[in-house]
């Protein structure tokens, strides 16, 4: 009975051993049934993944997004330092040499006669950089920052010849309003479409403080290069050069400067060089700059322009008459002001004025002498605010006219002054005033043929028209548009608009030696603000040789 005990427990314990072993198995198939599920569900793509913070960082928030966007890591466009060219040591400074020389001479006057020279010998070159097979052509993108140390100071952003398409120009749109110092954007070759370009153009503007856009060497068959200076851009520089530009797209970048009732405000230089835009679309252009005047700078060169645009472009210079619509559009200006030609034009004489003075209004003949005194106290506290109100009105439509800082102007008066460490700390109340930008429909009329003649644009200081079909015909009027500028200028006291400081008109299709060409040029070096007039001793050698 013993030996069958023992037995039946040696019996009993081995299928207990056979049922936990089954036990652990199965725990183990639970648990690797589980991770595996866990790690599937992790790999899952139709997850979605956690919200993103961006980090301000560019590189970092770029390859994130990237990577977020299911981008492998051979597929994601690298960030770089954009090259820069060696530096050129300054050579060293000779007296100090010599000093030194001097005192080795002093202290060893048997110097040894052959010194080491392989201590002279220079370093090896470091203008190039080696790179694997087709690294070359791999898309980058190169940045500039302000401290090559800190990634969160990046102030400019290349990019080079790879095509940029809906999904890479959503990852600037995450990426970029986050950069505070991101100033300048400049594209290359990059192939854009027109979905691209209003992508481009809705989220710029929440860029705080990009400035700067330059988009080269780009078709668009579309050519809907207007979006990007809508009236909600911030951008003042837009560079468009060799994009194959025509008179389609010349033309709605024209509306996009200004139409009766819309304008830019912001832009400030605009380049359009090597395109292929004619007298039409010149003409488009320079119907924008009739009641724009903010652009300062405007650069056509290269282009097909010849005697009919450079025409149209010295009437917008000179003066205009205008139109229909913009004629009614001034009447209800003046209109919604409360009293027409108030401030504006040459006051009614005293017969016609009496009728329309309100009650409470006294003439100045009845004028007590304390309000004359109380006048003259006050009239230097008020006087800022009467010219402002004289300008300004009270309308909303004005109101959309901002206050410009006139550049010609500063430009002038300040050209070769040094500023002392006394002028730098001046407060901000003593800086130059803002000037308020008027509403070219609201200025001073005449009227000639029944029709209202107003000064053209007086803002621009600079124009390029070079390598263009222009003749002697077209720079008759670009010569009259700049007399009559002059004119205007030495009949104000004090003018704050400048009118064309520079013309760039050379390779056209007029000799050097014309005579109108010649005397074009002549006006023009008088008016750069970087002309320094000869001395007298200068004249006299002259003359004599």
């Amino acid at each position: 009975m013993s030996s069958t005990g023992g037995e039946t427990s040696k019996m009993n314990s081995f299928v207990k051993k056979v049922k936990m072993g089954k036990r652990v198995e199965k725990m183990m198939k639970d648990k690797s049934g589980t991770t595996t599920g866990q790690e599937i569900a992790d790999d899952d793509p139709n997850k979605t993944p956690e919200p993103y913070t961006c980090t301000g960082i560019f590189e970092a928030d770029f390859t994130e997004f990237c990577r977020r966007n299911h981008l492998k890591d051979n597929e994601i466009p690298a960030v770089v330092i954009r090259p820069k060219p060696p530096g050129i040591q300054p050579p060293p400074d000779a007296k100090s040499k010599d000093s030194k020389d001097s005192k080795d001479a002093s202290k060893d006057p048997t110097p040894d006669e052959s010194p080491d020279t392989g201590s002279q010998e220079d370093p090896p070159p470091k203008t190039y950089v080696t790179k694997e097979k087709y690294a070359y052509f791999r898309p980058v993108i190169q940045v500039e920052m302000e401290n090559d140390e800190k990634p969160i100071t990046v102030t400019e952003i290349y990019i080079r010849g790879w095509k940029i398409d809906l999904l890479m120009v959503g990852i600037f749109k995450q990426c970029w309003p986050t950069i505070e110092k991101l100033s300048v954007v400049n594209l290359w070759n990059v192939n854009l479409s027109e979905a691209v370009i209003k992508e481009f153009a809705s989220f710029l503007p929440q860029c705080p403080n990009l400035k700067t856009l330059a988009i080269d060497g780009t078709i668009c068959v579309e050519e809907s290069w207007a979006l990007l200076i809508g009236e909600e851009s911030l951008l003042t520089s837009l560079s468009l050069r060799n994009n194959g530009i025509t008179d389609k797209g010349a033309a709605m970048i024209g509306k996009a400067l200004s139409t009766v009732k819309t304008c830019n405000k912001n832009l400030i230089s605009l380049n359009l060089s090597g395109n292929k835009i004619s007298d039409i679309g010149a003409t488009s252009i320079a119907q924008g700059l009739r009641m724009n005047r903010a652009l300062l700078s405007l650069s056509l060169a290269n282009n097909n322009v010849s005697n009919e645009g450079a025409k149209r472009l010295a009437e917008v210079l000179s003066r205009f008459p205008l139109t229909h619509e913009e004629v009614v559009e001034r009447r209800k200006l003046l209109s919604e002001k409360g009293s027409p030609d108030r401030g504006l034009v040459k006051s009614p004489p005293p017969s016609r004025r009496g009728d329309n003075r309100p009650g409470s209004v006294r003439s100045s003949s009845h004028m007590d002498k304390t309000d004359k005194k109380r006048d003259k106290s006050s009239k230097k506290k008020d006087g800022k605010k009467d010219k402002d109100d004289a300008t300004k009105g009270g309308s909303k439509k004005d109101d959309k006219w901002k206050k410009a800082s006139i550049v010609a102007d500063t430009m002038t008066k300040t050209k070769g002054k040094k500023t002392s460490s006394k002028d730098k700390r001046l407060p901000e109340s003593d800086s130059p005033e803002m000037v308020e930008a008027i509403n070219p429909l609201l200025e001073q009329v005449e009227n000639m043929d029944n029709q209202l003649w107003i000064p053209g644009n007086r803002c621009m200081i600079n124009l390029n028209l070079s390598r263009n079909n222009i003749t002697e015909i077209g720079m008759k009027s670009l010569l009259l548009a700049v007399q009559y500028q002059i004119t205007l200028l030495n009949l104000t006291p004090s003018p704050a608009l400048k009118g064309i400081l520079r013309m760039s008109l050379n390779g056209n299709a007029v000799k050097k030696t014309d005579e109108t060409f010649m005397k074009l040029q002549e006006v023009l070096l008088t008016r750069d603000p970087y002309y320094k007039p000869p001395e007298k001793g200068e004249d006299n050698q002259s003359l004599a040789g």
